[in-house]
C-alpha cells in the first residue's frame, strides 16, 4: 500500500511538472490568441457614435510611466470587460493594421488597442497622441509599426468622420522623448508610439492631416479598413 501511495504521488508530480512545462513552452502563443480575441472584442464596429460621446466623457489614466511589459495575467483580465472606453478606431492598410482607441493610456487598455496619451486629444486637431504594446507576433497591437513606409496613410474614425494622415517621421528615440507628443502650432499631427524590440528605446510615427471626410460620404476602402459599413456611421 506504501508504494503505491509513493507511486501515486510520484505520477502526479511528473503530470504537474509536464503540463507547467507544457504551459511555459505555449506561453507566448496562448497570449497572442488572447491578445488577438481580446483586440476584436473591443474593435470599433462593436460600438455606436452614441457610445464613442458617452465614452470620451469618462475619467481615466494617462500616466505612460506606469505601464508595465504585457504578461500573462493581463491579457486574461482583460477579457470579458464591456467596450465602455473605446472612443474610436485606427488602421493602417499598408500594413493590415486595425485597432480600438480607448481612453487613456493603462496596462489594461494597451493590451487590447491603442491608448490615447493625452487628455481631451480630438481627431484632426493639435498633435493626436496613441501608444501601444510593441508585440513579437507582427500582427498585433502595434507591432506592424516597424513595417510602415514613409507618405503611408493612417486613417482615424470616431465614428462621424474619418481623418487620414500621411506618414512624415518614422524614428527611434529615447523613452525621455515627451515632447514628440506635444502640439506643434499650426500642426495638425498624429503621432504613434511604441517600443522597440528590446524595450530600451521607443519607435515613434508621426503623420500629418491631410483630408477628414464625412463618414457617410467615405470612399469603400476606407469603410473597410475599419470593417465598418457606412450605416455605422452617425
Amino acid at each position: 500500500m506504501g508504494q503505491k501511495i509513493k507511486n501515486f504521488f510520484f505520477n502526479l508530480i511528473m503530470v504537474i511538472l509536464f503540463l507547467f512545462g507544457v504551459a511555459l513552452i505555449f506561453n507566448n502563443q496562448i497570449k497572442n490568441f488572447l491578445v488577438k480575441e481580446n483586440t476584436a472584442q473591443y474593435q470599433v464596429n462593436k460600438i455606436t457614435r452614441e457610445d464613442v460621446v458617452k465614452n470620451e466623457k469618462k475619467d481615466a489614466t494617462f500616466d505612460f510611466d506606469q505601464v508595465e511589459s504585457l504578461d500573462f495575467n493581463t491579457v486574461t483580465k482583460s477579457r470579458g470587460r464591456d467596450v465602455g472606453d473605446v472612443i474610436g478606431g485606427i488602421a493602417i492598410p499598408s500594413v493590415d493594421l486595425n485597432l480600438p482607441i480607448l481612453k487613456g493610456v493603462s496596462n489594461y487598455v494597451i493590451s487590447v488597442g491603442a491608448g490615447t496619451m493625452k487628455p481631451d486629444q480630438t481627431m484632426g486637431n493639435g498633435n493626436y497622441a496613441l501608444a501601444s504594446h510593441y508585440m513579437y507576433d507582427p500582427t498585433l497591437l502595434f507591432a506592424p509599426l516597424v513595417r510602415v513606409e514613409l507618405g503611408s496613410s493612417i486613417y482615424l474614425t470616431d465614428l462621424e468622420y474619418i481623418y487620414e494622415y500621411k506618414v512624415t517621421m518614422k524614428e527611434y528615440v529615447e523613452p525621455t522623448r515627451v515632447d514628440v507628443i506635444e502640439d506643434v502650432p499650426g500642426k495638425r499631427q498624429v503621432t504613434l508610439v511604441t517600443c522597440d524590440t528590446s524595450g530600451e528605446h521607443r519607435l515613434i510615427l508621426q503623420g500629418e492631416l491631410v483630408k477628414k471626410v464625412n463618414g457617410k460620404k467615405a470612399p469603400k476602402d476606407m469603410h473597410d479598413a475599419f470593417e465598418l459599413a457606412q450605416n455605422n456611421y452617425y
